[in-house]
């Protein structure tokens, strides 16, 4: 039985447009719909991930630390934060961010991000975020987080990445910052982007 699916909708910025983000789409997404091209095995998501307060309190920082280093905010932030959360990860943009472990974990993805890396959430939050990408293309992604280490943020970034059954894809114009608690303490790196391609 498909769940009552309403039809409100919340406004977004994204990393390069307006936007907006029909809130349906995580309830479709939990009763069984699977996003085109990816393995509906690759869909056992855990309901209502953005729902967790270890997940809401992660978006508020994700929100708050774009707006400190880039000045606009990634999201129209209206409604509680619990809203907002729900809107980050339903967003249409991929959100994707690791802590500061000595070889740092991927600790959040949106929707749009699991797809993309085509994992389930608890194998994103398992991964090292080295993995993301080639062995050839690790130390070019080094430098650039060192640089948002130094920098507090680096946009415009373009490089190759591969999925979790080794599809590669191209990401262009993306936009990574360092994740700082209300002291200014880092919490880890985040990345968001809106375009990208597949590559053979």
């Amino acid at each position: 039985m498909r769940p009552i699916i309403h039809r409100r909708l919340v406004a977004c910025q994204g990393p390069a447009a307006p936007c907006v983000v029909p809130l349906s789409v995580l309830a479709e997404r939990s009763s069984g719909f699977v996003a085109p091209g990816i393995d509906p095995t690759l869909q056992r998501m855990t309901p209502l991930i953005w729902a967790l307060p270890s997940v809401i309190a992660w978006s508020k920082q994700l929100l708050d630390s774009y707006h400190h280093w880039i000045g606009r905010d990634l999201l129209v932030r209206s409604g509680s934060i619990e809203d907002q959360a729900e809107a980050l990860f339903a967003a249409p943009f991929v959100v994707v961010s690791h802590g500061v472990e000595p070889d740092p974990i991927l600790n959040y993805g949106n929707q749009a991000a699991l797809d993309l890396w085509e994992m389930t959430w608890d194998r994103l939050t398992r991964t090292p975020s080295h993995h993301t990408a080639e062995p050839m293309n690790r130390a070019e992604r080094a430098r650039m987080l060192q640089q948002v280490k130094e920098r507090g943020s680096f946009d415009r970034y373009r490089g190759v990445r591969i999925s979790a059954t080794g599809r590669r894809f191209l990401v262009e114009d993306a936009v990574v910052w360092t994740v700082i608690d209300a002291q200014g303490r880092s919490l880890g790196q985040a990345a968001t982007f809106s375009r990208w391609s597949r590559v053979s």
